[in-house]
């Protein structure tokens, strides 16, 4: 299967190449040239596998130049031992027709973790076939769970150096904890002045800057991406759409009408996965596009118009702090028959206004596709209660805007189908906003809240928040959004 760029569709390349080099060299990125399709029969052959052996078979339909036992050992090396009784998915039920799939059970307690313990065994195999003996260097722009979920699946890994920018007042107290004491000879940690959209347009601007990217070939390093840019991190997250159908499935749930998939979206990957399955066979109806006050893709989905022209809100959902969505560049490809010539006019639009509006045609593909609701913070807190009053389950931040946003969808067609609902962290990375929802009390200290919210609701601490408790602040320096370049080289000593 050939990769082609979404702003020039000429340019074809291999899986191996496009997970190597995480964005094409024109700003495109990566797209499959084809989807391709699971049969009846395929569903109820995986509907018995385990979720290695799902992951296996979904990334063999897109990784073709690589071999059955190369793609094997990525996803036994990636998945074994690595999360939650070894189940680096599972379903939990919230009332009698809503599924919440969890996908935090993993190293850093966020959903980043089913695609950041897969890609480094995907970059170094992939390397081997594209890479002429340069290493790699990985800048991360984060708005908190991809930056921590990158740097422990890639530290230490050989030939490989990682770097991460975060928005120093655009994450949560854990997040940061989780990034600035990270342990590993290859990493290297950066708050920035600014938030998770300048970190986002500093780090795609260096792939493609000529003077960089000259800079680090002449120290023998090329660049790539952990970002969900890059196919290699999106890939990943198409296997546990078609696993929650497969788990649907053997639970005996009623599917004749298929069901809907709500997913809290920032940058749009983890829904854009969530169509791919979709469109390869899986069942799902609606995909309802959840966001916070930063409501961009809410409005985009309702008026086909993208504008970036307005205030950014700090909320407390911070990884959905974003206004410009990278992954909608690779909907709107798909959506507009191939025309990349027309993708990258909105592209350069974008990038030249802070604006741009679709045509009828693709307007209106998106809105019978989608669907786009947002939550404030009010109501987030106010989801969570509930939430945890009706049902005795502990939600996060960005989970609660899902549920919220499910809710009004259904409230606003009468669609009654079998809801999926993506829940992308664990509560604990957001103790003092979630145990705000449930109790007037709220200890200053990070830990305390932690002990507090055990103690109130007896969910238990897991294991990677509770050792934060001892671990040493690596990483302090803040540095301005406009000096990302010059961090890396500091990084590396070039």
């Amino acid at each position: 299967m050939n990769f082609v760029s979404t702003r020039n569709n000429k340019i074809k390349v291999s899986s191996a190449f496009a997970i190597t080099h995480g964005i094409s060299s024109d700003g495109g990125l990566f797209l499959p040239e084809n989807i391709p399709a699971l049969s009846r029969d395929d569903f109820n052959c995986l509907a018995s596998k385990s979720y290695i052996e799902r992951a296996a078979f979904i990334l063999g339909k897109f990784l073709t130049d690589f071999t059955d036992e190369e793609i094997e050992h990525c996803v036994k090396s990636a998945y074994t031992d690595s999360f939650d009784n070894n189940n680096p998915a599972p379903l939990a039920k919230l009332g009698s027709d809503t599924e919440i799939i969890e996908l935090w059970h993993g190293p850093t307690c966020a959903f980043k973790d089913l695609a950041l313990q897969l890609l480094p065994y995907l970059m170094t195999t992939a390397a081997k076939k594209e890479n002429d003996g340069k290493k790699i260097v990985i800048p991360v722009a984060t708005s908190g769970d991809t930056g921590k979920a990158a740097l422990e699946g890639f530290k230490n890994v050989k030939d490989t150096e990682i770097v991460v920018f975060y928005p120093c007042d655009g994450v949560s107290a854990t997040q940061k904890l989780q990034m600035s004491s990270q342990d590993g000879d290859n990493v290297h940690v950066f708050g920035i002045e600014g938030n998770f959209d300048d970190a986002q347009t500093g780090v795609k601007r260096m792939f493609t800057d000529d003077a960089v990217k000259a800079k680090l070939a002449q120290s023998g390093y090329e660049f790539s991406s952990a970002n969900s840019i890059n196919w290699g991190r999106l890939v990943p997250q198409i296997v546990y759409y078609v696993s929650a159908y497969c788990d649907m499935l053997n639970s005996g749930a009623d599917l004749k009408d298929g069901f809907n998939v709500t997913v809290p979206t920032g940058n749009f990957g983890n829904i854009l996965a969530a169509y791919f399955a979709k469109a390869m066979g899986t069942p799902i109806n609606k995909l309802i596009c959840a966001s916070n006050k930063n409501k961009i893709l809410t409005d985009f989905i309702n008026t086909g118009v993208y504008n970036k022209n307005r205030e950014f809100y700090t909320t407390i959902s911070p990884s959905m702090d974003i206004l410009v969505s990278s992954n909608l560049e690779r909907m709107l490809y798909i959506l507009a028959d191939g025309d990349d010539k027309y993708v990258a006019d909105l592209q350069n639009q974008l990038s030249s206004s802070g604006c741009f509006e679709v045509n009828d045609t693709v307007k209106g593909r998106i809105q019978d596709v989608f669907y786009g609701g947002y939550c404030d913070d009010e109501k987030t807190l106010s989801t969570i209660s509930k939430v945890y009053k009706d049902f005795g389950y502990l939600c996060d931040t960005h989970t609660a805007v899902a549920v919220s946003v499910a809710d009004e969808y259904r409230e606003n067609t009468g669609d009654k189908r079998p809801m999926v609902i993506a829940s992308t962290a664990s509560p604990y990375k957001f103790t003092k906003s979630v145990l705000s929802s449930i109790s007037d009390c709220v200890p200053d200290d990070e830990f305390e809240a932690i002990d507090k919210l055990n103690e109130l609701t007896g969910v238990k601490t897991p294991e990677p928040i509770w050792a934060l408790r001892n671990k040493k602040i690596r990483f302090r320096e803040v540095i301005d959004k406009t000096s990302l370049d010059k961090a890396i080289f500091k990084s590396l000593n070039i």
